[in-house]
């Protein structure tokens, strides 16, 4: 059964995750409007983001990719990212279930975000 999240940058649907029976795999889709930006963060563990549709652009550390329709990118453990939709944009996105969320000028990790666990 899917799960809606929605935060002010995107829509998460999640497919599948540890609260959902799977013991530690999580896969969401992320859909974002043209425009919509997510914070600068780094998660505790790897994520693979496939694009589905539009564009986004992934600044990730010092690099800068290009995600569109039918591309990929891995997003390593502990680098800061950040995802700006320069298109409409919808991603697959796969990850560990458990992986924490840090954002960039807050003290203490956010835990678990809701569409992962």
């Amino acid at each position: 059964m899917q799960r809606i999240t929605e935060t002010p940058n995107a829509v998460m649907t999640t497919y599948a995750s540890p609260t959902q029976g799977s013991q530690e795999l999580s896969v969401w889709r992320v859909d974002m409007k043209q425009g919509a930006q997510g914070p600068w963060h780094s998660m505790d563990s790897e994520q693979v983001w496939t694009g589905l549709a539009g564009a986004a652009t992934v600044q990730l550390g010092d690099e800068q990719v290009e995600l569109r329709a039918g591309s990929a990118v891995v997003l390593p453990a502990g680098v800061e990212r950040r995802i700006s939709a320069t298109e409409q944009f919808t991603a697959i996105v796969a990850g560990y279930g458990h992986a924490k969320a840090s954002v960039r000028g807050e003290d203490a990790d956010r835990g678990t975000p809701a569409w992962i666990s």
